[in-house]
């Protein structure tokens, strides 16, 4: 159940970076929102809950720092598919 909700916590996490970086007229990505979710929260709700000093708990820093770990990695994610050609 952890595993499941891990991944749904991602999920929305990256449909959150998706929304505030815009959509650009197309729907959520939702490959793009687990993997950009589930990277962002472990990298960003890491580092921000260890450098705000609340350790590995569940706090609101962590959520924070996974919103904005999604959101660095959805706008590399769409840098780079804009600078590959498809």
């Amino acid at each position: 159940m952890l595993i499941i909700g891990l991944i749904l916590f991602g999920m929305l996490v990256g449909a959150a970076a998706q929304v505030i970086l815009g959509k650009g007229g197309k729907g959520i990505d939702w490959t793009m929102a687990i993997v950009a979710g589930l990277v962002g929260s472990f990298v960003g709700g890491l580092v921000i809950s260890l450098a705000s000093g609340d350790g590995l708990a569940f706090r609101p820093s962590g959520i924070i720092g996974s919103i904005l770990g999604a959101v660095i990695v959805t706008a590399g994610w769409r840098w780079w598919r804009r600078r590959t050609p498809a």
